[in-house]
């Protein structure tokens, strides 16, 4: 098991953690590729990860490695926007038709609403409705993703592809995650600053933090050094195929999840984020306040809330792509957080299997660091499983 296992020197200072040792093995051997892990608490920092860095290869996956964070994503957007609402450039309950007037959107639909995905729009990765009915949104999966996986989108695309499709409800009367929800916010930082989000994320967050590791790509397919390989596992004709989706063009995303971080940036991120140094505390109030139409997803602005079976609550939000997860938790005021990489590899697990497997590695790793290992499995919130959750 040693053998398949690093753990950086930053974790020599504190104590050895056999439990995440183990913990981490456990979800190489289920069928992942990959993991990093980080670990921040009373006892220090722990980091380690487990299995390869690249199939076919011996060595393990860099435990400062990039990753794609997928939706984790949406709670760097929804600081940034908050942000904005603090500064008085955006109003969060004002229309947010009055910054973007050209795409015909409902009056009613507000900044709060995008945050909290309570707009009713469309999901431009596609919907699958109550009955069942699936409605296809851009190429997302299969052999359709990989053969369109480097085209690049324009946001303003993305948004006019979901107001072309009927809304989902009126706004403000239900719930319903979104990715164009996001995409919209970003457009909306946009028109208020007059600068590009990637400049607007580094002047208020990435800069002040000093998180070196975190990239903003819009339509670059590249990952910096040092990371990982994540591999899209897919039938096509009946036939299993493995696509290396390690690069692809992630404007098919845009605000809504195509983040490049570092565990440890994630926890510096999360950590400050909930530690009141970058929102004022009457908005990152709202934030963490869960909208009741959400119901069991319990959303906020950007975050999701769940009690754990030890007595909780932690704050989350998660991200999910194409051979990619990131997990980032944390205690409401930050002081003990969970952020980690997993990359999938070419075990033939269909969408629904992937999703299992992933609740079964989240409740693993609550249940070990903000439970001790004690109690049963967390009560994890419903979390949108496509791979662009």
């Amino acid at each position: 098991m040693s053998e398949s296992l690093h753990t950086t020197k930053n974790s020599a200072a504190g104590p050895p953690r056999p439990e995440l040792r183990k913990a981490i093995q456990e979800i190489v051997d289920s069928g992942l590729a990959g993991v990093q892990l980080r670990v921040h608490d009373e006892t220090g920092e722990w980091v380690g990860s487990a299995g390869v860095c690249e199939l076919g290869g011996d060595a393990k996956p860099p435990t400062n490695g990039r990753f794609r964070i997928g939706s984790s994503t949406k709670t760097f957007t929804a600081t940034l926007v908050l942000h904005l609402v603090a500064e008085g450039k955006i109003g969060l309950d004002a229309p947010v038709a009055d910054h973007l007037p050209g795409y015909g959107l409902d009056r009613r639909i507000t900044a709060r609403m995008l945050l909290q995905h309570t707009s009713g729009l469309f999901n431009f990765t596609g919907e699958v409705y109550d009955d069942g009915t699936v409605v296809p949104g851009i190429p997302a999966m299969a052999q359709e993703w990989v053969d369109n996986r480097f085209r690049t989108y324009r946001p303003e695309e993305l948004v006019r592809l979901a107001l072309s499709k009927p809304a989902r409800f009126e706004p403000g009367t239900d719930w319903s995650y979104s990715n164009t929800n996001y995409v919209l916010a970003r457009l909306l930082v946009e028109k208020a600053t007059g600068r590009s989000y990637g400049e607007e994320m580094q002047r208020l967050i990435l800069g002040p933090l000093g998180l070196s590791g975190t990239v903003v790509p819009d339509a670059s397919p590249e990952i910096p050094e040092p990371h990982a390989h994540g591999y899209y596992r897919y039938q096509d004709a009946g036939e299993w195929k493995t696509a290396d989706a390690t690069r692809f063009n992630p404007s098919c995303l845009s605000a809504a999840g195509d983040m490049i971080s570092t565990t440890e940036d994630l926890h510096t991120f999360f950590s400050a984020l909930l530690g009141g140094k970058l929102l004022p505390a009457p908005l990152l109030a709202e934030m963490r306040r869960p909208h009741p139409k959400s119901g069991d997803h319990r959303y906020g602005l950007g975050l999701f809330v769940q009690d754990t079976d030890c007595g909780g609550p932690i704050l989350h939000h998660n991200g999910g792509l194409w051979g990619w997860a990131a997990l980032m938790y944390s205690t409401p005021d930050g002081s003990t957080t969970l952020t980690a990489s997993l990359t999938f590899g070419d075990a033939e697990l269909d969408l629904a299997a992937i999703a299992g497997a992933l609740e079964k590695v989240k409740r693993r790793l609550v249940n070990e660091v903000f439970c001790g290992g004690q109690s049963g499995p967390s009560a994890e919130a419903p979390q949108p499983t496509r791979p662009t959750g």
